[in-house]
C-alpha cells in the first residue's frame, strides 16, 4: 500500500489559505482593481480638468466695423477657442442661440467712450458656457457695465444645471445594468426584445416624472421629454443586449464598459462638447449617453431646435441593437445560455 508523507506545518499545501496559490491570487486581485482604478480616475477627471472651449459657436452683434473689431480680438486673445458668426443685430444673436446654432454672444453698440458690449446667454444650454460668456464679456467692457441677457435660462429650481447632469449618469448606469441582465437571464432573444422595449418606456416615464416633477430640474413637455429619456435609456440597454446577442456575455460586458466609461464623461452634459478635449467631445456625441444629453436639452430648453442629429444617432443604436434580437428570435444560441 502506498505511503504519502503528511504535508508539514512549515510546508503549507499549495491551495489551502496562506499557500503561494492564495498569495498569487490575493496580488493579481490588487494589482486588477488598481488597474480599473486608475482606468476610472483618469477617464472621468481627465475631461473635467482640460475644460476650455474649442471651435465653441459663438455670434457678435451689431454694425460691421464694430463688430467685426470685436470678432478679431476674440480670435486673437483666443486662437481657435471660438467659431464666430456676425449677425446685424441683438435679435439675430437671440434667434441664433434659440435655435442652437451659438451657445451665447456679444451684441456690441457703438459709443463716443468706445463700445458698450452686452452678454447674451442660454444657460439652458450650458450654464458653464454661459458662465464663461459673462466673464469674457466683463473683461472686454474694460470697466463699463456689461448687461447680462439670458435668451434661453436654466430651470429656476437648478439654475447651475446640476441636477440635470447628475441625473444622467443613474439612468445610464441602471440602463447598461438592464442590458445585461436581459442579457444574462433571459434565453430567448425575442424575450429580450420585449424587455428592452418594456424598459424603455417605463424607464422614459419614470425618471422624466423624477427629474420633472420630484426634483423639478427639467422644464418642458412631460411626454416629449420622457420619449427623449426612454430613447436614451432603449439606446444604451439595447447596445448592451444587442452585443450580448452576436459575441455572447463577453460583448455585453465589454459594450457596458465603452458606454460607461467613454459614453458618461464624453457626453458634455453638465457643461458642453465643445469645452472637451477634441476628437473626445465629438465622439462622446456619437454614444447614447452624450446624444441622450443633447437632445434632452434641445427638447426641454429650445423646443426642439438641432434635435434632428441626436435623435438619428438615438434612433440606430436602438435600431440596431433590435435587428440584433429579431433576426432569429425564435432561436437560441450556445452563447446564448443563461
Amino acid at each position: 500500500m502506498a505511503y504519502s508523507a503528511p504535508a508539514t506545518a512549515t510546508e503549507p499545501a499549495a491551495g489551502r489559505p496562506g499557500g503561494p496559490s492564495d498569495i498569487v491570487r490575493a496580488a493579481g486581485l490588487v494589482l486588477a482593481v488598481v488597474a480599473i482604478q486608475a482606468l476610472f480616475l483618469t477617464l472621468f477627471t481627465w475631461p473635467v480638468a482640460n475644460l476650455e472651449p474649442r471651435d465653441l459657436p459663438i455670434v457678435v452683434a451689431g454694425p460691421a466695423p464694430a463688430a467685426n473689431a470685436v470678432a478679431q480680438r476674440l480670435s486673437n486673445s483666443q486662437p481657435d477657442a471660438f467659431d464666430i458668426r456676425i449677425v446685424p443685430d441683438a435679435a439675430a444673436a437671440d434667434q441664433a442661440i434659440r435655435d442652437r446654432e451659438a451657445y451665447g454672444g456679444f451684441v456690441v453698440s457703438p459709443q463716443p467712450a468706445g463700445p458698450q458690449i452686452d452678454v447674451h446667454v442660454a444657460s439652458g444650454a450650458s450654464p458653464v458656457v454661459a458662465q464663461l460668456l459673462t466673464e469674457i464679456g466683463q473683461q472686454a467692457g474694460r470697466g463699463q457695465p456689461v448687461e447680462v441677457v439670458d435668451v434661453v435660462a436654466a430651470d429656476p429650481d437648478d439654475p447651475r444645471g446640476v441636477g440635470l447632469g447628475a441625473g444622467i449618469l443613474p439612468l445610464v448606469m441602471t440602463s447598461v445594468a438592464a442590458g445585461i441582465l436581459l442579457t444574462v437571464l433571459l434565453r430567448r432573444r425575442f424575450a429580450r426584445f420585449l424587455g428592452l422595449l418594456g424598459f424603455g418606456v417605463l424607464a422614459g416615464l419614470v425618471a422624466t416624472a423624477i427629474l420633472q416633477y420630484g426634483l423639478d430640474v427639467l422644464p418642458g413637455d412631460y411626454l416629449r421629454n420622457a420619449s427623449v429619456v426612454g430613447l436614451t435609456a432603449l439606446a444604451v440597454a439595447g447596445a448592451v443586449a444587442g452585443f450580448g446577442a452576436i459575441l455572447g456575455r463577453a460583448g455585453a460586458v465589454l459594450v457596458a464598459a465603452v458606454v460607461f466609461l467613454l459614453g458618461n464623461p464624453l457626453s458634455g452634459v453638465a457643461t458642453a462638447p465643445e469645452l472637451l478635449p477634441q476628437p473626445w467631445g465629438e465622439i462622446g456625441q456619437l454614444l447614447p449617453p452624450g446624444a441622450g444629453g443633447t437632445l434632452l436639452r434641445s427638447v426641454a430648453f429650445f423646443d426642439g431646435a438641432a434635435a434632428d442629429r441626436p435623435t438619428w444617432i438615438l434612433a440606430i443604436w436602438a435600431a440596431l441593437s433590435l435587428l440584433t434580437l429579431i433576426g432569429r428570435a425564435g432561436t437560441t444560441r450556445p452563447h446564448d445560455q443563461p
